[in-house]
């Protein structure tokens, strides 16, 4: 069977409102007069995995349930202007939004509208078949659409990889991502002990790599049940905004494992993406290019 994607991103479009406050937490006041302004564009984790797969030469393919209104189109123009295909199924509750409030040293806030979702929302399974069966490998965002399309995808006999985001362990509704994927990301964020948590991703799942990101401490690896610490690259320029500094880490990640390197240096080409992303302002979007990955991560340590 042809494969002419190499990844079909599932699930994470949608658009977010960014404001620049002054300080996280906010302290409560009767209003605010944001002099960056406020901003809406469309980026939520699908769409920013997806740019940074396109970014680094992946054939790339994203499929998700988008509304007929202004945020859809947002999304739609957003892969359009990237060359990136995105296959969009008709979602009658409205595209998913988000707030995102950025303090001035990139620490983010973010507010979630979980009204444009429901418990029954499914892909197609002819479509989400046909898809699985001309792809690499699959990335599945944490919605309720990816969670019921898990069993075609292991059908499909693909591999998957998947973002627990700040999952704290504990919460059941992760736990069929985390078990199902050959490689799973997650942040230290919400864990209170990251090794017991990602050798229990590693013992209940099938995960070959776990990999924790810690902001500017770097990360954690866990493969062929050895833990080790991934140090942080160092940010081509100030640090201005962490959002997507995950979803780089993924897609450089996933660039280096589909060119089969070794987890270490998938890891390493994920510490440079990330503190990449976090020189770059959530309004624009600048995915790290390939050559800029790997002239960048020459000279990291690992």
């Amino acid at each position: 069977m042809s494969r002419d994607i190499d990844v079909l991103v599932l699930g994470g479009a949608g658009v977010d409102t960014i404001v620049y406050v002054p300080e996280l937490p906010l302290p409560y006041a009767d209003s605010y007069m944001i002099e960056s302004g406020i901003r809406t564009r469309a980026g939520q984790t699908g769409d920013f995995v997806a740019l940074g797969l396109a970014a680094l030469g992946l054939r790339t393919h994203h499929l998700d349930m988008l509304g007929d209104d202004p945020e859809g189109d947002l999304v739609r123009a957003l892969h359009h202007d990237h060359g990136i295909a995105l296959t969009a199924v008709s979602q009658p509750a409205g595209t998913k939004r988000a707030v995102n409030l950025v303090s001035p040293d990139g620490r983010r806030l973010s507010l979630y509208d979980s009204s444009r979702a429901r418990d029954q929302d499914r892909f197609p399974e002819p479509l989400l078949r046909e898809l699985a069966g001309t792809c690499r490998h699959a990335h599945v965002s944490i919605t309720q659409p990816c969670a019921h399309a898990l069993p075609v995808l292991r059908e499909a006999g693909i591999t998957l990889s998947t973002d627990l985001h700040n999952w704290d362990g504990e919460n059941p509704y992760h736990e069929p991502f985390a078990f199902a994927a050959d490689i799973v990301f997650l942040s230290t964020a919400a864990l209170t002990n990251p090794e017991r948590t990602m050798r229990r991703i590693a013992l209940r799942g099938r995960a070959e790599v776990v990999v924790a990101t810690a902001g500017a401490k770097g990360a954690y690896l866990l493969a062929d049940d050895e833990l080790t610490h991934v140090p942080p690259a160092t940010p081509p320029a100030p640090v201005v905004d962490s959002n997507g500094a995950g979803d780089a880490f993924a897609a450089a990640f996933l660039y280096g494992w589909l060119n089969r390197a070794a987890p270490q240096h998938c890891a390493r080409y994920g510490a440079t993406a990330g503190a990449q992303a976090c020189t770059v302002p959530s309004t624009r979007t600048q995915p790290i290019r390939r050559q800029e990955l790997l002239a960048r991560s020459a000279g990291s340590p690992l």
